[in-house]
């Protein structure tokens, strides 16, 4: 596609290789959906407790980044709860340990000193953060990011039980600058208010079901712009930089291609609080001509004024509503 820069995705506090999309579909049976632009925060309990690096557990053994442990001394270990309360009933000097890598399961025993010393290289949830794209309010449903969510430490999209987004807050912005991408610092206002629950982590974003109770971030539907409107010229995106306002600013659409678009920041203001684009505006919607083009989805890391973002209809695809 003709991209040589280098490209990074710009959520979750990862630093993800472009991922390819697939083919563009031409229509929607939405017309309308919410544009949002959000700052959430996003958690996610995994399927099981993994290996967050390779770590020796006995001699010549190691245990890898990514691993999963099922059971211990043949208890199930669902949680790091679990994983703790097996390691502090241990009598024996030795644990036997039921592990699973990529698929293939493996036994193998440790000794309980080191099984024990294995837990600040252990976890059951994965957090990060982004930018809410769109509600639908006719299916109850939301999409966000644009991208799948990669764990930093698995190196792979996350095997998660359950989930949900939060509305954060920014507290601070360390701004990009060409081959460093900044980022937001937030926090979730509310732990026990959750926006939706995570039902899908996709190529396209994560989607699940809307709460119907936070009505108060809620605007108006826009009508849903097909690849083929699209124009080179004026833009704008809604997103977070302070606090949890949801800002407008403008962006100039740079290069139209069949499954995704260029485009380069333009306002003043965006840009002397931001450097460009930030981890964390992923997601953040697009608007032309007050229809809803899009979400971003990367930065180029060497010139982040400079991005790529994903069509809506694409990304409405992966909710399989």
């Amino acid at each position: 596609m003709g991209w040589s820069r280098r490209l990074l995705s710009v959520s979750f506090a990862t630093l993800l290789l472009f991922l390819p999309f697939h083919e563009i579909v031409s229509a929607t049976s939405r017309d309308q959906v919410i544009p949002m632009g959000h700052s959430i925060g996003i958690q996610m309990d995994l399927s099981g407790v993994y290996i967050t690096n390779d770590v020796l557990v006995q001699e010549d053994y190691w245990l890898k980044a990514g691993d999963s442990i099922s059971k211990m001394d043949g208890i199930p270990v669902v949680n790091l709860k679990d994983f703790e309360k097996v390691v502090g009933k241990a009598e024996k000097d030795q644990i036997h340990m039921n592990i699973n890598r990529k698929g293939t399961p493996l036994e193998i025993v440790a000794e309980r000193d080191a099984v024990k010393r294995l837990l600040p290289f252990l976890k059951d949830r994965t957090e990060g953060t982004g930018t809410l794209t769109y509600v639908d309010p006719k299916s109850g449903t939301y999409g966000a990011l644009g991208h799948q969510i990669v764990d930093s430490s698995l190196k792979s999209p996350p095997s998660f039980k359950k989930g949900a987004i939060y509305l954060s807050e920014i507290e601070q912005i360390k701004k990009s600058t060409p081959g460093t991408p900044g980022y937001k610092i937030s926090s979730i206002i509310d732990g026990e208010d959750y926006l939706g629950t995570i039902k899908t982590n996709g190529v396209y974003g994560i989607f699940g079901n809307w709460n119907a109770a936070n009505k108060k971030v809620l605007s108006e539907p826009l009508e849903i712009m097909q690849p083929t409107e699209l124009k080179t010229g004026a833009a704008e995106i809604f997103t977070t930089v302070k606090g949890t306002e949801v800002e407008t600013f403008s962006i100039r659409i740079t290069q139209i291609e069949e499954e995704q678009f260029q485009f380069v920041l333009t306002d003043p203001v965006l840009l002397e609080t931001t450097g460009g684009i930030l981890q964390g505006m992923s997601g953040s919607p697009v608007i032309q001509n007050g229809k809803f083009v899009g979400a971003i989805t990367h930065m180029f890391v060497d010139e982040p004024k400079k991005g790529a973002g994903l069509f809506l209809v694409t990304m409405l695809d992966g909710d399989g509503k």
